[in-house]
């Protein structure tokens, strides 16, 4: 009983929000809209203006012609991997983002510092093996004859990662020791 009241005096003495984790937080969004963009984006891989891939389709413009040809990319075992990952990853940052959000709004902060970082640093590894994955299979299945490159759309889901990383080891830091300094 001793135990639990002075768990509830901890809780009451925790100021109102430490600045690392506001900023933990405001990573976990900006990782969730990078992603965002990321999945939405037209352009992951370019090529002299006449190949586009993307994670959902991939499209031709023969040379002297005006109109595009799109097909699904969803065909290929290593598309549907790659998407599968980074969909996952993209899922842990928006639970972890409405866990640290609602903790933050009922101010139960202190119990879900540790699952918000843990969730991610699953969305990182997710998100990193999926972001490996794509250029190595890309470049192993298909044979451009011409100068491409990785895109925005590419560069984006890097971004998120990176902040998700970022948020996760603000999330990390033991609050025990930080929050006494603010």
């Amino acid at each position: 009983m001793a135990s639990s009241s002075a768990s509830g005096a901890e809780e009451a003495r925790a100021p109102a929000l430490t600045p690392l984790k506001l900023v933990g937080l405001a990573c976990a969004f900006l990782a969730l809209c990078l992603d965002a963009g990321a999945l939405l984006s037209p352009a992951w891989v370019t090529a002299e203006g006449q190949y586009a891939l993307s994670l959902w389709e991939s499209c031709l413009r023969a040379s002297g012609h005006a109109d595009w040809h799109c097909s699904s990319t969803l065909e290929t075992d290593w598309h549907i991997a790659t998407l599968a990952l980074l969909l996952g990853g993209a899922f842990l940052i928006f639970i972890s983002f409405l866990v640290a959000l609602i903790a933050v709004c009922t101010g139960t902060r202190r119990r879900f510092y540790r699952p918000v970082s843990v969730m991610l640093f699953a969305a990182v590894v997710l998100q990193a093996c999926s972001l490996v994955l794509y250029p190595i299979k890309f470049i192993e299945t298909i044979n451009l004859r011409m100068y491409h490159e990785f895109n925005w759309g590419y560069g984006l889901a890097w971004g998120s990662t990176i902040f998700s990383f970022g948020g996760a080891v603000l999330y990390c830091l033991n609050p025990k020791n930080y929050e006494d300094y603010y």
